[in-house]
């Protein structure tokens, strides 16, 4: 997978997967804001949709291509035990980060196995509704997304929520008063949930 690796100073690593139409440097100043000591695993997305880099395929706005984000998911896990290797890196304090696109492509992996100990979802959707999740006790994950949302609405974000508690995980979830845009104020809770994972 196309991707950028930038060596921090802790054994943590955030791996960061961008939204629709980015690029694997969109996320890197919101991840040194969470902690600027963390390893980066910058990925980008390699499906393109009328020029624009996605992770995995749709068939129209909010209706996903289910076979395609099966094989990508499985793509997205399977790298990174090789990027682990790689690197010199710690597969397990991995933490992901995600948003749009991204979150859904990691959301993805936790409705088909516990994967990682926390993640970080802004904006995700429902990846697959289909899928009966695994034990996803031990996994934490922080969820954002905004009160008026038309991309990702409000049920669309507490179906998510209330379907990753049902499987053992522990979510916060953190709303802001607008739409689909990235907030500072979501970006500060954040920090202050990240803060528990990394010493």
């Amino acid at each position: 997978m196309i991707h950028q690796f930038i060596k921090g100073t802790t054994e943590t690593t955030f791996v960061l997967l961008h939204g629709t139409g980015g690029t694997e440097q969109d996320l890197i100043p919101l991840a040194k804001e969470l902690n600027a000591d963390a390893n980066i695993l910058t990925l980008r997305g390699d499906v393109l949709e009328n020029g624009m880099s996605r992770f995995f395929r749709r068939h129209a706005e909010g209706v996903l291509d289910l076979e395609d984000l099966k094989k990508q998911t499985e793509r997205f896990l399977a790298f990174l035990y090789e990027a682990a290797t790689e690197y010199g890196i710690d597969r397990d304090k991995m933490i992901p980060l995600g948003y749009s696109n991204g979150a859904n492509l990691i959301g993805s992996a936790l409705y088909r196995q516990n994967a990682f100990h926390a993640s970080l979802l802004f904006h995700p959707m429902v990846p697959d509704r289909s899928l009966t999740l695994p034990s996803l006790s031990g996994a934490n994950v922080f969820i954002s997304a905004g009160e008026r949302d038309p991309i990702c609405p409000k049920t669309e974000t507490e179906e998510l929520t209330s379907t990753l508690r049902t499987a053992g995980a522990d979510v916060e979830l953190f709303y802001h008063g607008g739409g689909h845009e990235l907030r500072m104020e979501e970006v500060e809770a954040a920090r202050t949930w990240v803060a528990s994972f990394i010493g």
